[in-house]
């Protein structure tokens, strides 16, 4: 039924909630699984005559865009031991735009994520950002509602 499973991460415990639903069904119809990270930081904004350390600022969003590429590899790499096919992906921009276009890039048959997560960075990957998902969506989605986790220690 499920041939491509596209899951949405952002790295809280509370949006991995979705990924032992996600196992269950890559397993059962032995469906691939695309896992996502969309980068939603901020790009660069100077006012007039401001200057800024521009390779400064580049380096610490290669270190971020790197700790997520590594977060999402771990996963897939658990899931490549039980049989599972998972492949990493970061999008990059709002994280909507980058889910829906990323379901429609890899031609996902379901989009898997859970809502009320919480991003590390102290953006939030709420509820809102499933609301928006599931009215933009063109596909299945299967939203996990999660219950509320301690925090992951740093």
């Amino acid at each position: 039924m499920y041939r491509k499973i596209l899951v949405p991460l952002d790295g809280s415990l509370r949006a991995e909630t979705i990924l032992p639903h996600v196992e269950s069904l890559a397993l059962r119809f032995d469906a691939e699984v695309v896992l996502l990270y969309v980068d939603a930081g901020s790009d660069l904004m100077l006012e007039r005559d401001e200057v800024a350390d521009v390779d400064s600022f580049l380096d610490r969003r290669r270190e971020l865009i790197k700790k997520y590429h590594l977060y999402l590899q771990a996963i897939a790499d658990k899931w490549h031991s039980a049989g599972i096919t998972a492949e990493v992906r970061i999008a990059r921009g709002a994280v909507v735009a980058g889910i829906i276009n990323t379901a429609k890039q890899t031609s996902a048959d379901l989009v898997a994520m859970a809502s009320h997560g919480e991003g590390g960075e102290e953006r939030t990957f709420y509820g809102s950002v499933a609301a928006s998902v599931l009215n933009r969506i063109d596909r299945p989605l299967l939203l996990i509602r999660s219950r509320f986790l301690k925090p992951r220690a740093s």
